[in-house]
């Protein structure tokens, strides 16, 4: 018998009540993004509030600008996060189902969807109030990676966006959609790479580590876009990884492509989030070199 970890006993459902015949539930995926904004919110404002880790001593924006600008990023994040899943994994469904675009409620997030929308709404913010783009990108990326970490556990929790199959001891037994992908049920056959706790772990913990050493320890917001560089390339190289472990989407995976490949050439290729990956290495080693000196 395979070593493997057992599901821990935890619902998706912080708790639930019903009012007025209907129910109400708050979920840990809904706390992750809350508790990630707010974290955002309070880390950006003591980065404004040090006037000297800036350019000429002048930070993007004040305390009471990161709260305006919060605002925006929360519907950066939503918008684009679920247009990115529409028109990035499932486009030929939604276009058939138009309707269901907009019910976030059931599900289909994309984080390179939701970047794109933040970095929209945060480029109209601050044009609006004609603060500088590049700090203003270097203080939201500090600000990011806690929400990432958090909204991986969420993700861990609601036993989804699980890795492929592997005999590692550290394999977990995912219950639902992830036992019967393999065919059978939920035995220790059928363990998982956990995934969302490597996309944690990279992507929250050690990246963000690394932006809050960087930017209160050797200044690196006073050269404009080497924050965000950093965060976008981390990103993104932590994500190309973890892609080799994950398992595709449902939608890449048939009889003649089982990796779930979105490209292929001479029996190699990438998935989609690898694709996706790639423009953001790209353009965050660009940033770094821009900002050097």
């Amino acid at each position: 018998m395979r070593a493997a970890l057992p599901f821990p006993p935890v619902s998706p459902e912080l708790f639930s009540i019903e009012l007025f015949g209907m129910e109400f539930a708050l979920r840990w995926y809904a706390l992750a993004y809350i508790v990630g904004l707010l974290i955002a919110w309070r880390l950006a404002s003591m980065a404004v509030r040090r006037a000297h880790l800036w350019p000429d001593n002048r930070p993007p924006t004040n305390p009471e600008g990161v709260e305006d600008l919060l605002t925006w990023v929360i519907l950066g994040v939503i918008l684009g996060g679920r247009l990115g899943f529409v028109f990035f994994y499932q486009p030929s469904y939604y276009l058939s189902h138009p309707g269901e675009i907009l019910a976030v409620w059931q599900g289909g997030m994309s984080f390179h969807g939701g970047l794109i929308g933040v970095t929209v709404a945060a480029l109209i913010w601050a044009l609006r109030r004609r603060a500088p783009l590049l700090s203003t990108a270097d203080m939201m990326a500090l600000a990011t990676p806690p929400g990432l970490l958090l909204g991986r556990l969420a993700n861990f929790v609601n036993a989804e966006l699980w890795g492929r199959p592997t005999d590692l001891p550290w394999g977990v037994v995912f219950p639902g959609e992830a036992a019967q992908a393999c065919g059978q049920l939920a035995t220790e056959l059928c363990a998982r790479h956990p995934s969302q706790l490597y996309e944690a772990l990279l992507e929250g913990l050690l990246l963000g580590a690394v932006l809050l050493w960087l930017a209160f320890r050797t200044r690196a917001l006073s050269h404009p876009g080497r924050v965000t560089g950093i965060f976008i390339a981390g990103y993104g190289a932590a994500r190309f990884l973890v892609e080799f472990v994950r398992q595709p989407d449902a939608q890449f995976v048939s009889p003649g492509n089982p990796l779930g490949l979105a490209w292929e050439v001479g029996g190699y290729g990438l998935t989609m989030g690898q694709i996706l990956s790639l423009p953001m290495i790209a353009l965050g080693l660009w940033l770094v070199f821009r900002a050097r000196g």
